[in-house]
């Protein structure tokens, strides 16, 4: 499909990797290299939302748009809601939100999202992937998601949900063979009407309590569809050691 359009969230003032957007990887900005997976998506129009003139002119001579945002955005996903209203969108657009540093996030991962939501009556729709060892299960750091018989997010959590009773009753050493578990993978797409509705609901307390911003949609009645990633996401870019990461693993995909 090529109804959709993506909208990358780039600030400047990143806490664990000050500049991050701009950061060299294989001697261009990070972002650029995100830029480009959501072109080679076949997205009708890829934007950056950004809050500093470093980045835009970073993308100057792509066909990359950018929207200049308020510096003081709470979230990325406030920042976008500004991109929308900048960028004129109807309210029934599918927009995806691609983390500005996800420089390996696969294509077919991209067009798969704004797929769920198209086919969905949700307004919001997520992907997900197979969680393979307990050690991530068990790590906080892991978002886990429990969707219901129709494909819908029950909840999020950072706390392995479902819980498995008897199997960890006898063991935690190993994954229980009562799954799949699944791991929450960051890619959202929403109509952009709802994007403005989400920016503007008031946070959740699930969401303070777990720090996931998703939650507050849950919270407040409204679905959000989620499916199996067709293909893997290769960790972000949090820190300079992910940088580091990501370059060995561009240097390998590139011989």
């Amino acid at each position: 499909m090529t109804g959709f359009v993506v909208a990358i969230p780039a600030r400047h003032a990143a806490t664990r990797l000050p500049g991050k957007p701009l950061r060299p990887l294989a001697g261009e900005p990070l972002v650029l290299h995100v830029a480009r997976r959501a072109l080679e998506a076949g997205a009708r129009e890829v934007w950056v939302a950004t809050d500093d003139a470093r980045i835009a002119d970073a993308l100057s001579g792509t066909p990359v748009r950018i929207a200049m945002t308020a510096a003081d955005h709470a979230s990325g996903t406030d920042r976008l809601a500004e991109c929308a209203r900048l960028a004129g969108w109807g309210d029934d657009t599918i927009v995806v939100n691609l983390q500005g540093d996800e420089p390996f996030a696969p294509v077919a991962g991209i067009r798969a999202v704004a797929e769920l939501l198209d086919a969905s009556s949700a307004p919001m729709a997520t992907l997900a992937a197979v969680i393979d060892d307990v050690e991530q299960l068990l790590d906080p750091n892991a978002v886990k998601v429990v969707a219901d018989a129709t494909g819908h997010a029950l909840y999020f959590s950072r706390a392995p949900i479902p819980w498995p009773r008897d199997a960890f009753a006898r063991s935690r050493d190993v994954l229980p063979p009562d799954g799949p578990w699944l791991r929450h993978i960051g890619i959202y797409a929403y109509r952009a009407g709802f994007l403005q509705a989400f920016a503007s609901m008031p946070p959740g307390r699930l969401e303070s309590i777990e720090s996931l911003e998703q939650l507050r949609v849950l919270e407040a009645g409204h679905r959000i569809a989620v499916a199996v990633t067709p293909a893997p996401f290769p960790p972000g870019v949090d820190t300079p050691e992910d940088l580091a990461r990501a370059e060995r693993h561009l240097a390998s995909i590139r011989g």
